[in-house]
């Protein structure tokens, strides 16, 4: 038996303003119109003929999106919350001991959430080669096999090229000089960040490796327990892990680490550099994404997702254009986006966290205008979906129902409100909204008062255990 498990913490900071902190790269639809990256992952899982339900590992942020990506396949599975970041080795060990309660004697196949690989058979193929080696024993990894030598991966240096090797070192990115050497010396692979072994053997390897994540992370476990769909673990105890890689603290030590080739198709989609290289793209060797139009523009990467963005006579070059942010950029500087974030983050820019529409688990608002004195916003409630029971003390909100069916309650009293209808809460009412129907309520919110932030509420029913934002915030 195969159990997957996919690491779905990351944050994705290369592929800024598209990905934020609180929607992150795996859950956007990056390189197909249909399905963001982690539902692409799962979906390809499917297609190797793995019918084991999979093992998600992500942070608390992020919960309910990757359950609603989820839900959106169809496809149910286990979620288990990091409490802090500590790197893979210690994420792997949870999702190995959770494992390890119902699936003794499976075999995990690791993979990182936000991966593209477009050669779903040859992949396939691999991770039956992989099964065999690790339920003998093996801690397996994948080595993608090098096109050119690409500074934004890590590598893989194996004893033996073009074979299952055992592994003599894994490196940090390289330099283009570096990156160049170990092409040409042949027994080099990218690193893909994707494993397959059983639980016993990588945690006995952590026990003897990594002593300290693995104390760390059995004791977490030792107060799991379940909260609606997810799966938490002790938060001060997992935080004692030491963060670290699987790479360098197991891999690279371990006596029973191999490396498999991988020759199909792969990319770990990174930086808008990647991204264009896997769109389509027009007969100038533009991708154009949304309202774009161009003239004398060629072998570029222009992706507006909100208003028209027109481009004339350029080359080369990234424009992804957000309803808050606008990046342009030489398409060969990709990989120094990261750069730019980290100036917002030291300036305490809320760009770099969320976009103006915000994904909640009830649904979405996004902001339309806002003043010193008022916001406007445009609100979305998932049918069934039901808002925190709260009082605002400094502002007032005015709701105007555009479709769908609205249960207004107010102190005692409680009111339906369909399309056209609207209603007024004033300072002080405490107040909640619930979407009875079985479709999408659709309303506007409009406030105003002294103060219009998110921090003028008080929560008194909180039905997703303090997920914040909104109107009428959770």
């Amino acid at each position: 038996m195969i159990i997957p498990v996919l690491l779905a913490g990351g944050s994705g900071n290369r592929l800024w303003p598209l990905s934020r902190e609180l929607y992150p790269k795996q859950c956007i639809n990056l390189t197909d119109p249909h399905q963001s990256l982690i539902q692409q992952t799962l979906t390809r899982v499917g297609r190797c003929g793995i019918e084991s339900a999979p093992v998600v590992v992500c942070n608390n942020d992020h919960r309910f999106l990757i359950a609603q990506q989820m839900l959106e396949l169809g496809i149910a599975g286990t979620i288990m919350l990091e409490p802090a970041a500590r790197n893979t080795a210690a994420a792997i060990a949870l999702a190995a001991f959770e494992v390890q309660q119902y699936a003794p004697g499976a075999s995990l196949l690791v993979l990182p959430a936000d991966h593209l690989i477009g050669d779903a058979e040859r992949f396939s193929e691999v991770v039956s080669e992989a099964y065999s080696r690790a339920v003998n024993g093996a801690l397996v990894t994948f080595g993608i096999l090098p096109g050119y030598p690409e500074t934004g991966y890590g590598y893989i240096e194996a004893a033996q090229y073009g074979q299952v090797s055992p592994i003599k070192a894994f490196h940090e990115k390289p330099d283009l000089d570096t990156a160049t050497g170990y092409v040409n010396a042949g027994n080099y692979y990218w690193n893909s960040g994707m494993f397959m072994f059983t639980p016993e053997t990588y945690l006995a390897e952590l026990k003897c490796f990594q002593p300290a994540v693995y104390d760390a992370v059995a004791a977490a476990m030792a107060e799991r327990y379940t909260d609606l769909d997810f799966i938490r673990v002790g938060a001060e105890a997992f935080s004692r892990a030491p963060s670290i890689s699987i790479d360098n603290g197991i891999m690279e030590r371990t006596e029973k680490g191999a490396v498999i080739p991988y020759d199909g198709d792969w990319s770990d989609i990174g930086s808008w550099q990647s991204v264009y290289e896997h769109a389509q793209k027009d007969d100038n060797g533009n991708a154009l994404v949304g309202d774009v139009v161009v003239e004398n523009v060629h072998n570029s990467l222009i992706r507006s997702d909100s208003r028209l963005v027109a481009a004339v006579g350029l080359s080369d070059i990234a424009i992804i254009d957000t309803h808050d942010a606008l990046l342009v950029m030489a398409r060969e500087n990709s990989q120094t986006v990261k750069t730019v974030v980290n100036q917002l983050k030291s300036n305490s820019r809320t760009e770099i966290r969320q976009h103006q529409k915000v994904y909640r688990p009830w649904g979405s608002y996004e902001t339309v205008n806002l003043g010193e004195h008022y916001q406007v916003k445009h609100v979305k409630v998932k049918p069934g979906a039901k808002l925190a029971l709260q009082v605002h003390r400094h502002r007032a909100e005015h709701w105007v129902i555009l479709e769908g069916t609205a249960k207004v309650r107010i102190g005692e009293h409680e009111q339906i409100l369909h399309a056209n209808e609207s209603i007024h809460i004033n300072v002080g009412d405490v107040h909640t909204l619930q979407n009875p129907g079985d479709s999408v309520l659709d309303l506007i919110e409009v406030q105003t008062g002294d103060r219009i932030d998110e921090d003028d509420v008080i929560r008194f029913a909180d039905y997703y255990q303090g997920e914040a934002g909104g109107p009428g915030e959770l």
